[in-house]
């Protein structure tokens, strides 16, 4: 009897996520027990700012999203069950934000992020 394959990772959902408007979007690509944790000037490797659960995680990306800002993902790379990528975003005073993250998958949904981001100061 042979094994079940695990689902595929949909990389163009997580460009159609990052890339639009909706943070509905994008949650839907993370398992209910995901976890984010985001490393940034203000929240450094020591002390990241982690988010537990789709909740937490649905309110930092509703945040984010209700911003007047336009979002990339620039590359992405998908192995076995871990993605990577970057994306750059860009508000309308120019202001840019780079980031990076590593993604550990769960059944095709995302269970752990790390995410480190760099502004424009």
């Amino acid at each position: 009897m042979g094994t079940a394959a695990a689902p595929a990772f949909d990389t163009e959902a997580l460009r159609r996520g990052i890339e639009g408007d909706r943070a509905a979007d994008l949650l839907s690509l993370y398992a209910d027990d995901a976890e984010l944790r985001v490393v940034d000037r203000n929240t450094q490797p020591s002390h990241p700012m982690v988010k537990h659960g789709r909740a937490e995680i649905g309110a930092m990306l509703g945040d984010v999203y209700s911003r007047d800002m336009t979002h990339r993902m620039d590359q992405c790379v998908v192995q076995g069950d871990h993605v990577a990528f970057t994306e750059s975003c860009e508000y309308p005073d120019g202001v840019r934000v780079m980031s990076t993250s590593m993604m550990s998958l769960r059944d095709g949904k995302i269970v752990d992020q790390t995410l480190v981001q760099a502004w424009d100061e």
